[in-house]
C-alpha cells in the first residue's frame, strides 16, 4: 500500500485550492508545524487523525467558508486570535484603527489610560491595545454573549498580567459600561457595524459573518450615532473617540461628532488611502 506523505497532501491541498500559500496554512494548521518545521517533516506519513482534520479544513474551504474561520485563528497587530463564525473576521483596515487608537494614547502620555472597546466582538481592539500599553485598564463590551466567549477565549491566551487588566462586559454599547466610568474615559475606540440593509456584500461575507456586526440599519449610520451621541458624557477632559467607519461615511460621521458637541473632528485613511477612522476629541 502507497504511503501518503505530508508532501503529497500539500500539493493535493494546492490543486483543490488553488492556493498554495492557502494550502501551506491548512496543512501548517492541521499538522502542528509552522514554516521550516514543516518542511522538516513534509516527507513523513501524517496520523490519520491529523490527514481527516486537513482533509475536512479542505472541504470546508472549497465550500466557501473564509479562510479565517477553517483555520480557526488569524493574526492582527502580533495576537494570535481565535475566530469562529461568532466573530467578525479581523481586517487590516481595522488594524489601521487600532493604530490610531495607539497613537492617541501614546500622545496621552505615560499615566494609566482607562480605554473602552465597544462591541469588541472577537477582542481585537481591545487585547491589542492591553497588550501594548501596560498601563492601561481596558473595558471591552459586546451584546452578544456569543462574540465575548471567543473574546475571552482570546483574553485568556495573552496571559495573566494581561487578563487582570481587561474587563469584559455584556449589553449594549454604553449600557454595559458601569456609571462611575462617567466621565472618566480617556479613549473609546470601536469598529461598529456600519453597512445598511440594503447594501451588497460579497457571499464570503454575507453568507458566513454574523449579520449582527455587520449591517447597522438602513442608513448604516445607526450604530455609530448612538456611539458618537453618548461618547462626550463617557470621556474624560481631554478625551478622544476613535471609529471605524466605511470611506463613503465620513462626512456625515464627522457631521454627527461635530453635533455631539466635540471640539475637533478629523477622518484618517486606512492602509490603502481610504477614509477609515473618525478621531473625534473633546
Amino acid at each position: 500500500m502507497k504511503i501518503v506523505t505530508w508532501r503529497e497532501m500539500l500539493r493535493s491541498a494546492g490543486a483543490d485550492l488553488s492556493s498554495s500559500q492557502e494550502a501551506r496554512w491548512v496543512v501548517e494548521r492541521a499538522s502542528g508545524w509552522d514554516g521550516a518545521e514543516l518542511w522538516s517533516h513534509l516527507d513523513e506519513a501524517p496520523p490519520a487523525r491529523a490527514a481527516e482534520i486537513l482533509s475536512r479544513m479542505v472541504e470546508r474551504r472549497v465550500s466557501g467558508e473564509p479562510l479565517q474561520y477553517v483555520l480557526g485563528r488569524w493574526p492582527f497587530r502580533g495576537l494570535d486570535l481565535v475566530v469562529d463564525r461568532r466573530v467578525l473576521i479581523p481586517r487590516p483596515e481595522t488594524e489601521t484603527v487600532a493604530e490610531v487608537a495607539a497613537a492617541e494614547l501614546r500622545r496621552i502620555g505615560p499615566r494609566a489610560p482607562k480605554v473602552v472597546d465597544l462591541g469588541t466582538g472577537s477582542g481585537a481592539l481591545a487585547l491589542s491595545i492591553a497588550a501594548e500599553f501596560a498601563r492601561a485598564r481596558v473595558w471591552a463590551t459586546d451584546a452578544s454573549a456569543d462574540a465575548l466567549a471567543v473574546a475571552r477565549a482570546n483574553l485568556a491566551g495573552l496571559g495573566s498580567l494581561v487578563a487582570v487588566r481587561v474587563r469584559l462586559a455584556e449589553g449594549s454599547w454604553w449600557a454595559a459600561l458601569p456609571p462611575d466610568l462617567r466621565g472618566q474615559v480617556d479613549l473609546v475606540v470601536s469598529n461598529p457595524p456600519y453597512v445598511a440593509t440594503d447594501e451588497a456584500l460579497p457571499p464570503e461575507i454575507a453568507e458566513w459573518e454574523p449579520v449582527s456586526a455587520l449591517r447597522a440599519g438602513p442608513t448604516g449610520l445607526e450604530a455609530l450615532t448612538e456611539i458618537v451621541a453618548e461618547a462626550p458624557v463617557w470621556l474624560a477632559r481631554p478625551g478622544v473617540l476613535v471609529t471605524e467607519i466605511a470611506p463613503h461615511q465620513a462626512e456625515p460621521a464627522v457631521a454627527l461628532a461635530m453635533e455631539a458637541g466635540f471640539a475637533h473632528v478629523e477622518v484618517r485613511p486606512d492602509f490603502a488611502g481610504r477614509p477609515r477612522s473618525l478621531v473625534a476629541s473633546i
